[in-house]
C-alpha cells in the first residue's frame, strides 16, 4: 500500500516567493460581502480615504486569499506527497503588521514550519509571510512585512 501521507522531511522547507498578487478594488468589494463584511471602508473609496488609508481597505481575513496562493506551491509539489481529498483545515491565525488595501502589490513567502505524524493522520503547520514591495526597491530585501497567516492542516491517511 502507497504512503498516503506527506513526507515529514519538508519540516523546515521555505519555498519562493510568489509572484506578485495585485489587491484589486473589486476583489476587495466580493471579498468583503462574501464574508459580511459590511463596513464601509472596504466598499467606499471616499469612506476609506477619510478613515486616512490610501484606498479601500481589505477585510482582515482577505490574506487568506494570498495564502492560499503561496500553499498551493506545498500541497500540489507532487514530492511533498499530499493528497488533497484527505486534508481538513484545522486552524488558521492571522497577524497583520498593517492593513492590505487596494493597490498593493504583494508576494509571499511560504515555510512549512512542522510535519508530524501520529496515529495515521499527519498534522502540518504551515506559515506564509505576506510583504509589499516598497516603492523603487531594487531588491527583496526592501519588501515591507504586510499578514503572517499560519494555518494547520490535518491529513488522513488511507486507513484513518
Amino acid at each position: 500500500m502507497a504512503n498516503t501521507l506527506p513526507d515529514r522531511g519538508f519540516a523546515g522547507r521555505e519555498y519562493p516567493a510568489t509572484a506578485p498578487y495585485s489587491v484589486g478594488r473589486e476583489k476587495l468589494r466580493e471579498f468583503a460581502s462574501a464574508v459580511g463584511a459590511a463596513h464601509p471602508a472596504h466598499h467606499d473609496l471616499v469612506a476609506a480615504r477619510g478613515l486616512g488609508y490610501p484606498d479601500l481597505v481589505a477585510p482582515p481575513t482577505f490574506a487568506v486569499v494570498v495564502a492560499q496562493r503561496a500553499e498551493a506551491q506545498y500541497v500540489q509539489d507532487p514530492a511533498a506527497g499530499i493528497d488533497f481529498s484527505r486534508v481538513v483545515h484545522a486552524d488558521e491565525r492571522f497577524t497583520h503588521h498593517r492593513p492590505i488595501v487596494a493597490g498593493d502589490e504583494l508576494v509571499t513567502v511560504l515555510h512549512v514550519d512542522s510535519v508530524t505524524e501520529r496515529a495515521g493522520i499527519a498534522m502540518v503547520t504551515t506559515r506564509c509571510e505576506i510583504f509589499a514591495a516598497a516603492d523603487g526597491a531594487a531588491d527583496d530585501r526592501a519588501r515591507e512585512p504586510v499578514a503572517t497567516v499560519s494555518s494547520s492542516l490535518v491529513i488522513r491517511g488511507e486507513d484513518s
